[in-house]
């Protein structure tokens, strides 16, 4: 078996940033909402709905979960206490001290929108398998509806010049808009001072964190509030009742825009075949028991057919294999240059 080993300038790096639909089927804005009527009321149905994009209880093929909605409250409140002698300890409470340590990575440090810390969120998460690396700032776009009161919401990542950072990476205002622009005839923010940005963007995990405060505004408020009502924050409320009235929210908007990102790095190994390289085959077949070809043709004027490049290391272990795409003559006047693509 012949070996030629790679020399520097044989390989080549290169990253390309890849986006694409994040839902389900190549989808860029997904339409339906279902949630599994077993999740609802027990177990972890209590902390959170996972969200399908058809209808998982009449068992449609296909559907998978896209993301998951939650209710958090920094007081426990919006759910029933897991334990009565423990103050705070609910579903609400656990849920907001779970996000509050993933994004902050301060059990002390409280979600602030603006100049507003308020006790309730609603958070989206998106499925691992849909947002893949990271989700694309700009491409957010969320349409919440109440009755006959209706707010779009986008992050502000077009109109930033500094972006901040948190312990879970790049965050984003949300604010009422679209394709990562502020609607400014609310005001120049896109948000209220009164009661915050409407939310935070955290696409290095997936995550969109929502302010109720700025959900719950009034309609006539400079912030251009949603006006809900469904939102609870009466300690002894079912867990769920908060949950419903989040996903009524968006099964009502019937629009909810994302894309994922990516990056690919890719290697480019480059095998150069000189005229008098790789003109003989390898097959110990042809070989006589002398040591001499069996076939005198072969000795002035060899021709054989390159199928196969395989990658070893030092040690002439096999790592990887390049399989043509089909077979490539060689002879004395003739020279290759194979590339291989390796993607990771």
């Amino acid at each position: 078996m012949s070996f030629k080993r790679l020399d520097q300038e044989d390989i080549s790096i290169s990253a390309e940033s890849v986006v694409a639909p994040a839902w389900t089927g190549q989808q860029s804005v997904l339409t339906s909402f279902y949630t599994s009527s077993a999740q609802v009321g027990i177990g972890a149905g209590q902390y959170y709905y996972n969200i399908y994009q058809s209808d998982f209880d009449a068992g449609v093929t296909g559907a998978e979960v896209q993301f998951s909605i939650g209710y958090g409250n920094l007081l426990g409140s919006g759910s029933t206490p897991l334990n009565v002698s423990i103050p705070g300890l609910s579903p609400s409470s656990i849920i907001y001290g779970q996000y509050r340590n993933l994004i902050n990575g301060d059990e002390n440090g409280n979600f602030k929108f603006g100049t507003v810390t308020p006790n309730s969120i609603l958070t989206i998460s998106v499925n691992r398998s849909r947002f893949k690396e990271k989700l694309l700032p700009g491409s957010f776009n969320l349409t919440l509806t109440s009755g006959s009161n209706s707010i779009h919401l986008t992050d502000n990542s077009e109109t930033l010049t500094t972006v901040s950072y948190l312990d879970a990476g790049r965050v984003y205002d949300i604010v009422s808009g679209s394709n990562g622009v502020a609607n400014t005839s609310i005001n120049q923010n896109g948000f209220t001072a009164a009661s915050g940005s409407y939310g935070k963007f955290l696409p290095d995990v997936g995550v969109i964190v929502l302010n109720v405060e700025a959900l719950k505004a009034p309609i006539g408020n400079t912030g251009g509030g949603l006006g809900i009502t469904s939102v609870n924050e009466n300690s002894t409320i079912n867990p769920t009742v908060n949950l419903t009235a989040f996903y009524n929210l968006l099964k009502a908007g019937s629009n909810f825009q994302l894309k994922s990102e990516e990056t690919v790095t890719s290697d480019y190994v480059f095998i150069r075949v000189r005229n008098n390289e790789f003109n003989y085959s390898s097959n110990p077949s042809i070989i006589s028991s002398s040591g001499e070809l069996r076939y005198d043709v072969l000795v002035n004027s060899p021709q054989v057919y390159i199928t196969t490049v395989g990658m070893y290391n030092d040690n002439n272990d096999l790592l990887g294999v390049a399989k043509l795409s089909k077979p490539l003559l060689k002879d004395f006047t003739k020279e290759a240059l194979i590339r291989i693509k390796l993607d990771y």
